[in-house]
């Protein structure tokens, strides 16, 4: 936590200073979850106002901030910017609303506030490399992951429904220790698989069926994501045949994937193979995202993003291919980039597996 409150420093002058209100940013830098909260840091300081409901575990567990009570934050924030002097403040560009900056603004009209998101930006680069210990929690929220995937292989037949099936993941999930769900789960089947955000329904499952599950565990704070797709009762040669696409899509990705790599490149590895194979246009989202303390981070593997990949990284690789009305079929796993290539934290099979 000191390293980061630092590099943060490191790049203010005597009158600046940074406001970090998002949830995400103030536990990356704070180590404290919570739903409220306010963190100004200046090139000397860094103090962190928690109002009455969080403050006692506050105490306890922030050690490299001071951590203040929040009872009456303009007054706080107008006496902390006299003290330190403080002309700029910067703002958390990818996170703060208008009207939060507004409010702010109008609380301290003495200060200028600055839009330049080089501060912001700084803070996502930094926690777009994992440490160690931010990569074990990922790997035990996987291990979970794993294990429910495993448990939900047995449990899966004509007749349940989606929602069902969603309900009986969430439940084992949390029985084996996740913290809560990494995201909104994803169970579709047969027609509603070919919707790659699709919400899970009261449909029945029905032999013939392709699943896709789309789920990940919280452990520490830190999420896992992984989709699998699996076949109830027979399925066509065409099924079989988009599967085992999507799977070679992934394995050309992971082909291409080490240090130095363009993001944009590694998308291009699958996207072209899934084009070639004559599913162009049936994958129409990025081949995927980092993960961490949120489920959408920065860089991306992506047709745009130029960002080359650094040893601590995390980042989800899942290709698809969604033919509309029919069926559709995503495989995803996650990749934590070392100094030599990536280790894949993804335990579970993506053989194509026929309940």
């Amino acid at each position: 936590m000191q390293n980061r409150i630092n590099a943060i420093q490191n790049v203010l002058n005597p009158q600046e200073a940074v406001l970090v209100t998002s949830e995400a940013n103030r536990f990356y830098l704070t180590g404290f979850p919570s739903s409220a909260g306010v963190l100004l840091i200046t090139a000397n300081t860094a103090c962190f106002y928690i109002d009455f409901r969080y403050y006692e575990k506050a105490k306890h567990i922030v050690r490299h901030c001071e951590t203040v009570l929040m009872d009456r934050l303009p007054h706080q924030l107008q006496q902390a910017a006299q003290e330190e002097n403080i002309a700029t403040i910067y703002v958390e560009t990818s996170f703060m609303t208008l009207e939060r900056y507004r409010f702010f603004s109008q609380i301290l009209p003495a200060c200028r506030f600055s839009d330049d998101p080089a501060v912001n930006d700084l803070i996502l680069r930094l926690r777009s490399v994992k440490t160690p210990e931010e990569a074990a929690s990922i790997r035990r929220a996987q291990a979970i992951t794993d294990d429910t995937f495993r448990y939900i292989l047995q449990r899966i037949s004509p007749g349940r429904t989606e929602r069902e099936i969603m309900l009986d993941m969430e439940f084992y999930l949390r029985k084996q220790g996740s913290e809560g769900v990494s995201f909104d789960f994803i169970v579709v089947s047969g027609p509603n698989s070919s919707l790659p955000h699709g919400v899970p329904t009261e449909r029945k499952i029905q032999s013939g069926d392709f699943i896709t599950m789309d789920f990940g565990a919280v452990v520490n704070g830190y999420r896992s994501d992984m989709t699998r797709t699996v076949a109830v009762g027979a399925i066509t040669e065409e099924q079989r045949a988009v599967y085992n696409t999507v799977l070679e899509a992934q394995n050309q990705a992971f082909s291409v994937i080490a240090p130095g790599r363009i993001c944009k490149d590694v998308d291009a590895a699958a996207r072209s193979y899934i084009d070639e194979c004559g599913y162009e246009n049936c994958f129409g989202h990025g081949l995927g995202h980092s993960v961490g303390i949120e489920i959408h981070e920065n860089p991306c593997f992506n047709t745009t993003d130029e960002t080359p990949l650094s040893a601590g990284m995390v980042l989800t690789v899942e290709p698809g291919i969604y033919l509309e009305g029919r069926f559709g079929v995503r495989i995803e796993d996650m990749v934590w980039i070392t100094e030599t290539g990536f280790e894949n934290l993804t335990g579970s099979s993506k053989e194509l597996i026929i309940l």
